[in-house]
């Protein structure tokens, strides 16, 4: 039974409940066919990734690319502040109902960690909203890099002075950071089947399906 001396999470989509393809289809709903819109919601999602895998620049910048970029090939007329809104939206989301519980049991024996792509602005209303103690919360502004890029995890493990060998990493997606966390020899991770991705068993992690299931993966 591994014990490890930090517990690093994914934030958006693991444990704060992401919220972009409900955002868009609030905005865009009322005026797209039904196919039309889930084609733009997959795009997006596509330009998302895209538009972080360059050098750092401010998420709402990130978004506003991605939904310019999904408007044109769409043909749906782009509005800029209605692609800033999914960007104002983002602090107020909450947590997947499984989340606080299955944290505070953790947090009472573990130092809880958070590795985001997130603006230090957004990023504290979500972490209020989780129910439980971090010991830190590390955001892609500070890291100057977003997840997957290499540089996000590393300056996370700089920052803790520990090496992969010393955490445990747990998320939702395999894009964003179980991959980069296998390619750099974190071999201790939990993958949070939340129903947006595959399995990918080549990446060597244990499935639980919420983070209720967290605690028995340490022995709590």
């Amino acid at each position: 039974m591994f014990r490890p001396k930090f517990i690093t999470f994914d934030c958006y989509g693991t444990l704060t409940h992401f919220q972009m393809a409900e955002k868009a289809r609030e905005i865009y709903g009322p005026r797209l066919a039904p196919e039309v819109l889930e084609r733009f919601i997959k795009n997006f999602a596509a330009y998302r990734l895209d538009e972080i895998m360059g050098d750092w620049k401010p998420y709402d910048q990130v978004l506003v690319n991605a939904v310019e970029r999904s408007c044109r090939r769409n043909g749906v007329a782009f509005d800029e502040a209605e692609a800033r809104s999914f960007y104002e939206a983002v602090p107020s989301w909450g947590p997947h109902p499984d989340v606080p519980a299955g944290l505070a049991r953790v947090a009472e024996k573990i130092p809880l960690v958070i590795l985001s792509n997130a603006m230090d602005e957004q990023i504290m209303s979500n972490v209020e909203k989780l129910g439980a103690p971090f010991a830190h919360v590390f955001t892609a502004q500070q890291a100057n890099a977003y997840k997957p890029r290499f540089r996000a995890f590393e300056y996370m493990l700089d920052q803790l002075g520990c090496g992969p060998q010393d955490i445990l990493h747990c998320s939702s997606s395999f894009r964003y950071d179980l991959m980069s966390a296998h390619d750099l020899g974190i071999e201790n991770k939990v993958w949070v089947n939340r129903r947006h991705e595959p399995a990918n068993p080549y990446y060597g992690y244990t499935e639980i399906a919420d983070i209720s299931g967290l605690p028995a993966v340490v022995g709590l």
